[in-house]
């Protein structure tokens, strides 16, 4: 039998809109709880205010062929930062 799963801490939390300043303009994005603290914390792990992490993570999206949407591409650099730190680890 699989094992059983928890619910993340604090419960599922739908999306909380912010506001940050990327290359002199602000743009709204809509992220969970969770994964702004994600975000937080990798801002300071690199010793950088979070809009200027927003900034590299945004100015990377743009490069793609097909870019995905801000909220996207943060969610999707977050995880592959866990899964590095995870790598990393073993």
């Amino acid at each position: 039998m699989p094992a059983a799963i928890d619910p993340p801490p604090g419960g599922f939390v739908g999306p909380v809109k912010r506001s940050v300043t990327i290359a002199g303009h602000q743009s709204s994005i809509s992220l969970e709880p969770s994964f702004w603290s994600a975000l937080e914390t990798a801002a300071k792990a690199r010793a950088l205010p979070l809009s200027a992490l927003v900034a590299e993570i945004d100015a990377l999206r743009i490069r793609e062929a097909d870019p995905a949407n801000l909220a996207s591409a943060i969610r999707t650099w977050l995880l592959a930062e866990l899964t590095r730190d995870a790598g990393a680890g073993s």
